[in-house]
């Protein structure tokens, strides 16, 4: 099993997607910016590690928000999405071909990646009433 973070980085009620570049298994899915945990790191540090080399920006951590397993073709992927600050850096798409502020509702205007998708479904279950 692949352990991944992934960041919810919010900017007032929005929070940051992006979309998985052309030469991805899964190229044009939206996902939560993140990445595979490496061997000695905590998914905290995953995840700043993660995004400063994704968007070359620094964030800081916050608490856990939810996590999902999916089953791809060729892997099992455990997602673990944590709430997230950004605060330093101008946000660049370096592993992404692009980005977007999304509020939860508009959350469901998007096709995310399978391993993203009961995260979003919690975010907007949580958020809109």
């Amino acid at each position: 099993m692949i352990e991944v973070t992934a960041a919810l980085i919010r900017r007032a009620d929005k929070i940051l997607i992006a979309r998985r570049p052309g030469r991805d298994e899964l190229a044009g899915l939206w996902e939560f910016p993140g990445g595979k945990l490496e061997e000695g790191e905590s998914p905290e540090e995953c995840l700043a590690r993660e995004i400063l080399e994704e968007l070359a920006i620094t964030i800081s951590v916050g608490e856990f928000f939810a996590d999902s397993i999916y089953e791809y073709p060729s892997k099992v992927v455990h997602l673990m999405a944590f709430w997230a600050v950004w605060t330093e850096g101008e946000i660049k798409a370096c592993a992404h071909d692009d980005v977007v502020w999304s509020s939860a509702a508009e959350l469901r205007e998007y096709t995310f990646a399978p391993a993203d998708r009961p995260i979003v479904t919690k975010l907007i279950e949580s958020v809109v009433k």
